[in-house]
């Protein structure tokens, strides 16, 4: 009878866990990155972004070293802007400007077939890490998906090494994950390709940084 009491206790408390577990990867994590910004905004960080990358291949191509620093904003507009959200003339007709991409079609589409549909997104820098936070499908439940870790660079790529995995607000380790992120990254090899004039990338003080060759 007392055994019976036990198996009974830890039934309720595996009950108990999984409830939890689901309710904690359901919920929505405090946002990354602050609030979406306004059209003129985006518009002007992402010709920031520009004029900076171009600034970076100037001074390579004049064989000077140099860096340039970017910031969340830019680096959030200049991802708008390549998933269509705003045109290079200013913010799209078809979608507003001041939050990102929602639907899932662009970004979706850019991954190519079978890959996860993303339809929202935040990216923020924190000390020496990049901060991703995305809204995809998961058994046909919302869910948001929070990556944090080290960007760098090897050969020519762009590298990640994450350091904290959350499915809603339940962490996963790391080490349950990594593998299969390192393939899904390897299988996108060409798009970590950087520019042939960026020799580095990195994150430091809430800014990512650029060296050329």
């Amino acid at each position: 009878m007392k055994f019976w009491k036990i198996d009974r206790v830890i039934g309720i408390a595996t009950l108990l866990a999984s409830v939890l577990a689901l309710f904690l990867v359901l919920k929505r994590p405090h946002p990354v990155a602050p609030p979406a910004q306004a059209p003129a905004a985006l518009a002007a960080n992402a010709q920031s972004f520009q004029n900076k990358i171009e600034q970076l291949e100037e001074s390579s191509t004049q064989g000077q070293g140099g860096e340039v620093r970017l910031n969340a904003q830019e680096v959030t507009a200049a991802i708008a802007q390549a998933s269509g959200a705003i045109s290079e003339g200013g913010p799209s007709s078809e979608q507003p400007a001041a939050s990102p991409p929602s639907g899932g079609d662009s970004l979706a589409g850019d991954l190519g077939p079978g890959q996860p549909n993303i339809r929202d997104y935040q990216v923020n820098f924190d000390g020496d890490q990049v901060v991703g936070q995305f809204l995809t499908q998961v058994a046909g439940k919302d869910v948001w998906v929070t990556v944090k870790g080290h960007l760098g660079s090897k050969d020519g790529y762009a590298t990640f090494d994450p350091t904290e995995f959350k499915v809603g607000d339940l962490n996963v380790p790391v080490s349950l994950v990594n593998d299969q992120l390192q393939k899904k990254l390897m299988e996108q090899r060409d798009r970590l390709k950087l520019p042939n004039s960026v020799g580095g990338i990195k994150v430091e003080n809430g800014e990512v940084v650029l060296s050329n060759k």
